[in-house]
């Protein structure tokens, strides 16, 4: 088990456990099944970010103590140097690097996405969450679904969306696809 994925569902049990909240309230509040908590609190779950952004809401908290255990502490600037952003590996096939972790108060959440190829028969999981999200592809082909409708970008193509619409990507061409990505 990643490590990373094993901290984050330690601080989802230890904030549960401080702030004294059933599972099934928190669950309820971020509109997940008490199944899917429990695994994510296990570690064992799918720490999707759009599950992570909506507990860290219920909780009041920046999705980075979530993610990586710490307070953002700037609020003039932030600087990510390239390669250095905080890394979470939600799956095996996705991993994300967060490029404003230690802003405090920010409006938006950017990342650096990098999401390895499966197979064409692999069955992929939509995700929804609050907001609005765009994506800008930097390296390899996308193939983006939101709602019905599916999309290929490639290098230098963008798409900015509704974020509460049933949204799934996949990397093509047997390589991998790395893109900007901004919740709003």
């Amino acid at each position: 088990m990643n490590d990373a994925i094993q901290q984050i569902g330690e601080r989802l049990r230890g904030l549960r456990d401080v702030l004294d909240i059933p599972v099934e309230d928190i669950a309820q509040l971020c509109d997940l099944d008490i199944d899917t908590y429990l695994k994510m609190e296990e570690g064992e779950g799918e720490l999707s970010i759009s599950n992570l952004q909506k507990i860290s809401k219920q909780y009041g908290i920046a999705l980075d103590v979530l993610l990586f255990g710490e307070e953002p502490h700037m609020s003039q600037y932030f600087l990510t140097r390239n390669g250095q952003g905080m890394s979470v590996e939600r799956r095996k096939e996705y991993k994300y690097q967060s490029l404003a972790s230690g802003f405090r108060g920010r409006t938006a959440d950017p990342f650096m996405v990098t999401v390895e190829p499966k197979p064409d028969n692999h069955t992929l999981h939509a995700n929804s969450h609050q907001g609005q999200e765009f994506n800008f592809v930097t390296e390899g082909r996308l193939e983006l679904t939101i709602g019905k409708k599916t999309l290929v970008l490639n290098p230098g193509d963008s798409i900015y969306f509704d974020a509460t619409q049933p949204h799934c990507m996949r990397a093509l061409d047997n390589a991998p696809v790395k893109f900007l990505a901004i919740i709003f």
